[in-house]
């Protein structure tokens, strides 16, 4: 028997709705939200939120709308199990019951939406962009391991050591080089930027060993990366269980076997930004015992994005993100009757 499909679509709202007030570069499109929906958009102070808000809204919308048949303008929401704290929900006009589930995130312009129809299936996604803050102001005061304590309270203490002093996919350096793990040795407890580095790269094909020097900045610099990945995967795990990053549990949760996916890259001029790495190895562990029916997934877009998802029910397929289109992907649901 096939798995029901899950759908995964990323909306890029860095483009959409120029200017600085919503209220004019979407003029068109508010009509078509709830009063709450609409409140949420317009008090952003931040267009650039506010396209995430509209964006999050038209997306959710359209895939009901797709995935059940039914009229936008009789999709109405609702938050279970608890009204104020649970998960967004659709509420169907008639009070039946529904299968349908969905998860969304936004984060730096993009915005994420994950769904299924399939019954008794959770879902949670996170999206994350690794060079979005200034990290590195902490970061070069008081070293990587000062940043990373920041977040205590999310993690294991296995988690916290192994963001700190562990990247066992190893560097990559400017002139595109791979450093192995093995290659890179203790200087993967390096935590400080702005330390010049040597080590000897191992020769393949006949070619002799060589020595190498590079800056600490890479190593860094991955591993800043692979805390957004610890990061995401944390996020969609427990958005999928329709809590929130205060649970109390957070340290029980566990993540092993992390890597972050490597980058696509940027779009530029004419051209798309493009998909990267997506992994699908990682671990989940419990209080000790390994997790079993809940599948995690971490893709990479263009060079600073990551999207993870988690899956628990009756879904076992790979997830495929698809980039959507505004005005193909979603708009023309606006119109069902």
């Amino acid at each position: 028997m096939t798995s029901p499909a899950v759908t995964c679509w990323l909306l890029d709202t860095r483009s959409l709705w120029a200017g600085d007030n919503i209220r004019e570069a979407a003029a068109d499109l508010l009509p078509l939200l709830s009063p709450d929906e609409l409140t949420s958009v317009i008090r952003k102070h931040f267009i650039k939120d506010a396209r995430m808000s509209l964006g999050s809204a038209l997306l959710k919308r359209a895939y009901i709308a797709r995935s059940l048949g039914v009229a936008w303008g009789t999709i109405r929401f609702e938050r279970r199990p608890d009204p104020v704290h649970g998960k967004p929900s659709y509420a169907p006009a008639d009070n039946s019951s529904t299968t349908i589930s969905f998860n969304v995130s936004h984060q730096a312009g993009l915005v994420a939406l994950i769904g299924t129809t399939a019954g008794k299936t959770d879902l949670g996604i996170d999206i994350v962009c690794v060079n979005e803050r200034n990290d590195y102001r902490v970061i070069d005061a008081d070293g990587f391991e000062a940043w990373v304590d920041i977040y205590a309270d999310c993690f294991s203490d296995a988690e916290m050591w192994d963001m700190k002093y562990s990247l066992d996919d190893g560097v990559t350096l400017l002139d595109g080089t791979h450093l192995s793990a093995w290659e890179l040795g203790r200087h993967d407890r390096c935590t400080r930027r702005n330390v010049e580095l040597s080590t000897t790269q191992k020769g393949h094909h006949g070619q002799p060993d060589r020595a190498v020097t590079f800056s600490s900045d890479l190593v860094v610099d991955a591993k800043l990366r692979r805390f957004y990945a610890f990061w995401a995967l944390k996020e969609a795990y427990v958005k999928l269980t329709g809590e929130a990053l205060l649970a109390p549990w957070l340290r029980d949760l566990e993540f092993r076997n992390v890597r972050a996916p490597r980058p696509g890259t940027v779009a530029r001029c004419s051209t798309h930004g493009t998909w990267g790495e997506r992994v699908a190895d990682v671990e989940v562990w419990f209080k000790g015992s390994r997790v079993e029916d809940v599948r995690m997934e971490i893709q990479a877009f263009e060079e600073d994005y990551m999207v993870a998802v988690a899956v628990r029910g009756a879904v076992r397929e790979e997830v495929q993100v698809e980039k959507v289109d505004l005005a193909r992907d979603v708009l023309p649901y606006t119109n069902k009757t």
